[in-house]
């Protein structure tokens, strides 16, 4: 019932988006932050064919926010444009990035958000053939449970015959370690695999993704 009920949702959003520019009012909801990872001069993994990861998950966090959005849900993206959030006085790239991810932190700890949804995408040169969405999660309070709800709608969409199953962040992802919200990362495909980058490059596939994910949330919101 609860599968069905999450595939059900995701056509319904799908479907209507389209036609409905406005937005519903919402009382009372929790705040979601969503992030674009990487952006400014950190571009992230770069495809055989020159697009960045920076590119992509603006585009579908942008479309995550807007169905949000449309639900009535609040969000604030630490990013909106192609542009870094690091200081103007970081000079060197590490800086830079180093700048960046603490101003993230600064934003989505003073917003007050409920939850984090970081989107990026993974890479694996060495093994081009290695394709799908993989969620991961911090440590903080119910994040682990979104992760798994998350990654159940992505399996079902996305990764059909090739699920995955979703795992613990790495202690050396500063946004993810730093943040006191629960928070999950969503790694939605992989730049060396050359035909998820063609599907990661398609408005349809990008909303795909994007109701999966707001799917799976709503599906499972605390």
């Amino acid at each position: 019932m609860r599968w069905n009920k999450m595939i059900f949702v995701s056509c319904v959003l799908l479907l209507i988006m389209p036609f409905f520019p406005v937005t519903w009012a919402a009382e009372e909801q929790n705040l979601i932050a969503i992030d674009a990872g990487h952006g400014g001069g950190d571009g992230g993994a770069v495809a055989k064919d020159g697009t960045t990861e920076s590119s992509l998950n603006l585009q579908i966090a942008q479309k995550l926010e807007g169905i949000f959005c449309f639900l009535g849900c609040p969000t604030v993206m630490t990013r909106s444009g192609e542009e870094s959030l690091a200081d103007g006085d970081a000079d060197t790239l590490r800086q830079q990035k180093v700048s960046d991810l603490k101003n993230r932190v600064e934003l989505i700890e003073s917003s007050g958000s409920h939850v984090l949804i970081s989107i990026h995408q993974n890479s694996l040169p060495g093994h081009p053939e290695v394709h799908g969405a993989q969620t991961f999660y911090n440590t903080v309070s119910w994040a682990g449970e979104l992760a798994a709800a998350v990654q159940y709608g992505l399996n079902g969409t996305v990764n059909l015959r090739n699920e995955k199953i979703c795992k613990p962040i790495s202690d050396d992802i500063y946004l993810m370690k730093n943040v006191k919200c629960p928070a999950i990362l969503v790694e939605c495909g992989f730049m060396s695999n050359s035909s998820e980058v063609r599907l990661l490059q398609s408005e349809g596939y990008q909303k795909q993704l994007a109701a999966a994910i707001a799917a799976a949330y709503l599906n499972y919101e605390k």
